[in-house]
């Protein structure tokens, strides 16, 4: 069994408003793969803090939101399931339930040997 690590979010989130009044969105746990752990600690820290903020605003509370988002949903695959893009690094994840589940984070250019090796065809 795996262990994820749930990411601790270091800003707190303000309610959008749209005529004075606070959108209800649900909140999802975001919990890192041991690997996706030891994939995060090998990048810089400028680029760890725009991946952590990354996380944070496009997968806290809509992780499935695809569209002219960074989040794209992987056909033929059912594993991972989304990716997202921040910068020239690449964060593959699956969502079960109120769970994110970050299994790798990966540079650009590395992102298409993992997918073809750890990916699960559907």
């Amino acid at each position: 069994m795996r262990h994820f690590q749930p990411l601790r979010p270091r800003a707190t989130f303000v309610a959008a408003r749209i005529s004075g009044y606070n959108l209800a969105r649900m909140r999802f746990e975001i919990v890192l793969a041991p690997e996706a752990v030891a994939d995060l600690r090998k990048l810089k820290a400028t680029l760890r803090a725009t991946v952590r903020k990354a996380l944070e605003t496009h997968l806290r509370h809509e992780p499935t939101k695809t569209g002219r988002s960074r989040i794209k949903r992987l056909r033929g695959l059912s594993r991972p399931q989304y990716r997202l893009r921040v910068d020239e690094v690449r964060v593959f994840y699956d969502v079960s339930g109120s769970i994110v589940e970050i299994l790798a984070i990966v540079a650009k250019s590395e992102a298409g040997s993992w997918l073809a090796q750890f990916g699960n065809p559907e």
